[in-house]
């Protein structure tokens, strides 16, 4: 299937036209820090309006569903699909509680802490609501109708500032007793007592801790302390050239910085490390690394270099019909995964109830 029909703007996903598509509809709403996504996605997977507003935190969670109600009876009006949108996906970071539909203490929200967001916006647009964590969202949304639409099962990664993650088993996410299922970026992948810490929980010797791009920029920084050669040692003051993942990658890329593309390959080996032991324990048959740091992914060399030393440590660590029979690649959604799976997750729960 073609998700985008239309070249895509700038602004956003492509939009298929009203008149193309097909009834039901679906809301994603994927809230954010600092912006939050609202999708109106067709039967099919294809976007028919999109919007992005701006979360404005410090005025709370209130004033910011109040703004996604009206943008949802507006969009639903002018496209004339009122009664047509049966269910409605939320996403939203951090930690969760999913059966009471709570958030409860997202670092990125300071004041939507302990908020129940699921009965609010179920309320304002008078529909069910289907909650679900954003890295899971973004999993649903490849396994709908992205890198994993044709298989039963598969893992993402998310890799940004921390290490999310999506499990999906025989169809059904790994959403978890405690909403902690799918924490990919949680598992343990250094036991040693010097283990580096995560950037969100403070977690020793985890994932995220290794294969974030903090943990980029914290390991380059290291090595620039210590001495290390490189064209990224004027970046050590901060300010105006604050050190960053994108920047190690254009050293990486622009320069074949030696040490830049020593980090990308460390960070490649403990990725590798982590997705052999979510293998092991669900062998999913398909990896897919989503999120907005992946050093150019499959369209630039370096990308294509950090997944071939991925896939390298991986094939050294697992059985050889383990590794035959898995697939490790780039997610192919983009930005665009999150709000998509949230309405195809709000789709899924609302079919379970006919």
């Amino acid at each position: 299937m073609s998700l985008h029909d239309s070249p895509v703007s700038p602004e956003g996903p492509s939009i298929h036209p009203i008149d193309q598509a097909t009834a039901p509809y679906y809301w994603g709403i994927d809230i954010g820090g600092t912006g939050i996504k609202l999708g109106l996605v067709d039967e099919n997977g294809h976007t028919v309006a999109y919007q992005k507003l701006p979360t404005r935190e410090p005025e709370g969670a209130e004033a910011a569903l109040n703004r996604v109600a009206a943008v949802v009876s507006e969009v639903e009006q002018r496209l004339g699909v009122v009664g047509k949108v049966p269910s409605v996906g939320l996403g939203a970071p951090g930690p969760m509680d999913l059966p009471r539909g709570l958030l409860v203490a997202p670092p990125q929200l300071p004041t939507w802490w302990d908020y129940p967001i699921v009965a609010k916006i179920a309320k304002l647009l008078g529909r069910p609501v289907a909650f679900l964590n954003d890295a899971n969202a973004a999993a649903f949304g490849e396994f709908w109708i992205g890198t994993g639409r044709y298989a039963d099962s598969m893992i993402l990664l998310t890799l940004g500032t921390g290490v999310g993650g999506g499990i999906i088993v025989d169809g059904e996410l790994v959403n978890g007793v405690n909403s902690f299922g799918s924490e990919c970026g949680h598992i343990l992948v250094d036991p040693s007592p010097t283990a580096r810490l995560c950037v969100w929980g403070g977690g020793r010797g985890q994932l995220e801790a290794y294969a974030s791009a903090s943990a980029v920029v914290d390991r380059t920084r290291d090595r620039l302390t210590e001495g290390a050669e490189s064209s990224l040692s004027g970046l050590l003051g901060g300010g105006d050239s604050e050190l960053t993942a994108r920047k190690v990658y254009d050293a990486a890329k622009n320069e074949a910085d030696p040490l830049a593309l020593e980090i990308i390959d460390e960070t490649a080996k403990w990725l590798g490390i982590g997705i052999t032991t979510l293998v092991h324990a669900l062998d999913p048959g398909v990896v897919t690394l989503g999120g907005a740091m992946n050093f150019g992914g499959a369209d630039c060399s370096i990308g294509r270099r950090f997944l071939a030393r991925i896939t390298d440590e991986f094939q050294q660590r697992t059985f050889e019909n383990v590794f035959d029979g898995t697939t490790i690649g780039f997610a192919s959604l983009g930005a665009d995964a999150g709000y998509l799976g949230l309405a195809g997750y709000a789709r899924k729960q609302a079919l379970k109830l006919l």
